[in-house]
């Protein structure tokens, strides 16, 4: 059996899925949208910058047919951020572009989302509305692109 320094912690699996999806669904969440949801959640605990929002650029990597040799596609911006609660709990935020203050928010959920206390409020006042907009989103995307869908069909000549 392994030890959790050295092996998976199944203790914490969950909290780790939550998390992994908090960073999916936040990273493509609006960001004035995402500081509502997070003002929202009313008074929050005391918490500092560890890493002071801040943005930068990463060499983003490509592959032919997506099994090719890799090659350098070119530059992303990215902001990232890490936010640490007085109780200790430590939270990272990454985002596409320059908004480092959504980093912020980002890096303070994901610190939220370990705390016992704040993780269910979490989930319900802005995980939730975020996965909605996201899955309303994909909906009005996948019929946009039904409604162009062209059917091609071929008649018999009657020749033969």
């Amino acid at each position: 059996m392994a030890t959790p320094e050295f092996g998976p912690d199944t203790k914490n699996a969950a909290l780790i899925e939550m998390r992994r999806e908090a960073m999916r669904l936040l990273a493509s969440a609006d960001a004035r949208a995402l500081a509502q949801r997070v003002a929202a959640l009313g008074d929050l605990p005391a918490h500092d910058n560890v890493r002071r929002p801040e943005s930068g650029l990463v060499m983003v990597r490509g592959r032919i047919g997506g099994d090719g040799a890799p090659f350098n596609l070119g530059e992303a911006s990215v902001s990232r951020a890490a936010v640490r609660l007085a109780s200790g709990e430590l939270g990272f935020g990454y985002a596409l572009g320059r908004d480092t203050e959504k980093a912020r928010l980002i890096a303070l959920c994901d610190a939220l989302i370990q705390s016992e206390a704040y993780r269910d409020a979490v989930a319900d006042r802005v995980l939730s509305p975020v996965r909605a907009e996201r899955e309303a989103q994909e909906k009005l995307s996948r019929e946009r692109t039904a409604a162009t869908r062209v059917e091609f069909f071929t008649l018999v000549r009657g020749e033969d």
